[in-house]
């Protein structure tokens, strides 16, 4: 993602920042049902209703919701999820390079790992400030079932903002920014830091040259290392954000009370579609953020990398 593309041209600071809105809004269309069905897992278990559909597995719980409560559902909470990407994924990411050349400056021509690590750290921390609220509707929309006489909470995207922040005040639609912060601090830097390592790895060893091949295998193994290092996190802030008010008094009493009921491995709950989600997401979104990248410069002013 950093350095000279194949033509050796720098995109600008705002091509970055588009190009990763855009990139991130048609990977989550294409993989928004693995995300529902993430969070339907990861859910299941606060319901101990006899009445309550025990989904099974990423391909079960997709077609169960669709049989269920119609294709749509699948979809629930889109229009949150594209805000979110455009307010959240378009600074992460596009402005990784930029801060991390900024924490470089004047240490070193290639930037460090610490560097690396730093930038991820910041611009995952200022995106989660800024798209917090659409995180919270995003979820609940996801998690909101019609089915055995539950009435939903909310009619649509706007109609969730409007409730939440009348009923739990602004700071409803921040609820959760700890976990969350910590959950998009972790992929942040374990996303981007690995792409970026392992991207700078094949070219080096000239295994890929930096094109799709080589964006592709980046990218999927950022996938599967950022879902191993987030998902107990991820876990704890869908539980917390999607909780009715006063069901858990905070993020440690939510941790807490997953670990005494349903085990340690209700961290990991959802792990299988976490990861076909955030790996097919990483892929799509960083070979569509290159390519754009690289068709935007060339149909614009140029600047060399080298000067």
């Amino acid at each position: 993602m950093v350095g000279p593309t194949a033509s050796d041209v720098c995109p600008t600071m705002t091509v970055k920042i588009f190009s990763a809105g855009v990139a991130a809004c048609v990977a989550d269309v294409i993989t928004f049902p693995l995300d529902t069905a993430k969070v339907r897992l990861q859910i299941q278990g606060e319901c101990q209703t006899s009445k309550a559909i025990r989904y099974k597995g990423v391909l079960g719980t997709i077609t169960t919701l669709a049989k269920t409560e119609g294709p749509m559902k699948l979809y629930s909470g889109l229009p949150a999820g594209l805000q979110r990407q455009i307010s959240f994924a378009s600074l992460r990411i596009g402005l990784y390079d930029t801060v991390q050349e900024f924490f470089s400056t004047g240490k070193e021509t290639t930037a460090s790992l610490g560097s690396k690590i730093a930038a991820g750290l910041t611009t995952g921390g200022v995106a989660v400030f800024i798209g917090q609220p659409t995180e919270v509707v995003k979820v609940r929309l996801q998690a909101q079932s019609h089915l055995h006489g539950l009435k939903p909470r909310y009619t649509g995207t706007y109609n969730a903002y409007r409730i939440i922040a009348t009923t739990e005040g602004l700071t409803g639609l921040w609820k959760g920014t700890t976990p969350n912060l910590t959950r998009n601090v972790i992929i942040n830097c374990t996303e981007l830091v690995t792409y970026d390592l392992m991207k700078a790895a094949l070219v080096k060893n000239k295994l890929l040259a930096d094109d799709l091949p080589c964006h592709f295998m980046s990218a999927l193994s950022a996938g599967f290392c950022t879902t191993v290092l987030s998902s107990p996190v991820d876990v704890v802030k869908t539980r917390f954000v999607n909780s009715p008010p006063g069901q858990y008094t905070s993020v440690p009493n939510c941790a807490m009370t997953m670990l005494t009921k349903e085990g340690p491995l209700a961290f990991f709950k959802g792990f299988v579609p976490s990861f076909l989600r955030l790996g097919s997401w990483n892929v799509i979104m960083f070979v569509c953020f290159e390519q754009l990248k690289r068709k935007l410069m060339k149909s614009g002013p140029t600047v060399d990398c080298a000067t």
